[in-house]
């Protein structure tokens, strides 16, 4: 198998080589990679200055592509050029914090594994929803059990998975399940604050909350400490609201 690996942390990040290091084990891995954080840039691409790709050398020796866009900007350098095939899987992470709920809308991971799909290469994005993370290993392995079972079963057109593991002890880890996307939303988004000069800026972030029932959710997983897997469509059309809309006199 052949799969091009990439995220939104940044080339020499220590989650990326742990995944690359058990992909390998299931044949050649390609990773191209920001050079740089590009947490929470979503679905960018860049169009207003030249996109660059530098090869580079991991801690484990192996070859790769550092390059300064958006992880889906390198998703498309990859399968386009820097690779030279067309892998069979493109795979996103590991990613050090959850993309659960509406995160997906703000992630690079994510939005990497959905360039993937939208050129026609069945990807997943893989997580570790804890922000310390210190040990990559578990969520690595199961990506590559997962990588298997993807290659056995396929996916569907214009869907991909996205996948969070707990940030617990391997042994810990209470298995896998399917779920759905959860509903939460960032209280207290936008703090204003003064800088040192009397200046005013803004910081965004806020508490997270929790919309709904969380029953067979990617939250509830991660609650229960079972790995989350959410099938998720290219497609966001509201079809139950298409038809009554029609009846609009627009």
């Amino acid at each position: 198998m052949k799969f091009l690996l990439t995220n939104d942390d940044g080339i020499h990040t220590p989650g990326l080589l742990a995944l690359k290091q058990e992909l390998s084990k299931l044949g050649k891995v390609y990773p191209v990679a920001p050079d740089r954080p590009r947490s929470a840039t979503g679905h960018s691409i860049t169009l207003h200055k030249p996109l660059r790709a530098i090869p580079v050398t991991l801690a484990d020796g192996s070859s790769a592509w550092a390059s300064n866009g958006t992880p889906s900007d390198c998703v498309v350098l990859g399968l386009s050029d820097l690779i030279g095939c067309k892998p069979d899987m493109v795979v996103s992470g590991i990613n050090p914090g959850p993309n659960l709920g509406e995160d997906l809308t703000y992630s690079g991971t994510v939005s990497a594994a959905m360039e993937g799909t939208i050129l026609g290469v069945p990807s997943f994005a893989i997580s570790v929803a804890g922000q310390e993370v210190t040990d990559f290993a578990p969520a690595a392995r199961f990506a590559v059990r997962l990588a298997k079972a993807v290659a056995a079963h396929h996916l569907p057109p214009y869907t991909f998975l996205n996948v969070n593991v707990p940030a617990v002890a391997e042994e810990e880890i209470r298995g896998s399940v399917i779920t759905r996307q959860a509903r939460r939303k960032y209280k207290g988004r936008l703090e204003k604050r003064i800088d040192p000069r009397g200046m005013e800026y803004y910081w965004l972030g806020g508490e997270l909350l929790n919309e709904g029932s969380l029953t067979g959710t990617d939250v509830e997983a991660i609650q229960q400490n079972c790995i989350s897997i959410t099938p998720v469509h290219l497609d966001l059309t509201q079809h139950e609201f298409l038809e009554e809309m029609k009846a609009w006199d627009i």
